[in-house]
């Protein structure tokens, strides 16, 4: 069910039952200036009915299928009684109703009266009470909404806590990444002078041999 479409059903079941009983005590006052100003109040309140009418069809034509059928059925009520306010209307104001017509108005209207006042009582009670379950169901809403917003700022904070965790490891890394990197330029500059020593000891080596060959080939040319 719409909340807009109820706040409009409220407001023209509130002004159809007002409007109702000023048709039936205008009917009784005499011509006159009392009679024009109800008449006129009458006629701005039958045309703000036109306009909740309006309001509500396009409402109603704005929603789902199965919700649009439905309030599209309870509108053509609305609007039937609309009429029926409209005739009572132009009757009052036709200009040719005499004292007979007015009393029996008058025992109509009042035999009328309570049926019809019961009736949009009893319009009002259920459409306060369509009200009331929609509230019901915008609390329900409201705090399964607030419990999702609870597990999603839990979810967030979870996933705060991992995102400083996978920094902290990640810095770690980061310094075992730099300890290894000192590690291999140590291991490369030992692995550089090692070569270098071992072709000064290659030098020296062959230096050596070369020259006890020629202190042997020396010591042999001279026997």
């Amino acid at each position: 069910m719409s909340e807009v479409f109820e706040g409009y059903e409220r407001q023209y079941c509130e002004l159809s039952a007002n409007l109702s009983r000023k048709c039936n005590s205008t009917s009784l006052l005499p011509d006159g200036v009392e009679k024009n100003a109800k008449v006129n109040e009458i006629k701005s309140g039958l045309d703000d009915c036109d306009v909740l009418i309006r309001k509500m069809d396009l409402e109603a034509r704005s929603l789902q299928p199965n919700v649009k059928a439905m309030l599209l059925a309870k509108l053509r009520e609305y609007k039937s009684d609309l009429n029926k306010l409209k005739r009572e209307f132009k009757r009052i104001t036709s200009g040719d109703v005499n004292q007979a017509s007015r009393v029996e108005l008058l025992e109509a209207g009042m035999a009328d009266v309570h049926s019809v006042s019961a009736d949009q009582r009893e319009r009002m009670t259920m459409s306060v009470e369509r009200l009331n379950q929609s509230g019901d169901r915008i609390k329900e809403s409201r705090r399964t909404m607030l419990e999702t917003e609870e597990l999603g700022v839990s979810i967030l904070e979870d996933l705060h806590q991992q995102r400083q965790t996978l920094l902290h490891a990640h810095n770690k890394l980061h310094g075992v990444d730099d300890a290894i990197d000192k590690s291999k330029k140590v291991l490369t500059s030992m692995l550089r002078r090692m070569t270098r020593n071992k072709w000064i000891v290659g030098s020296v080596i062959a230096a050596l041999v070369v020259a006890i060959i020629f202190i042997i080939l020396f010591k042999i040319s001279h026997h």
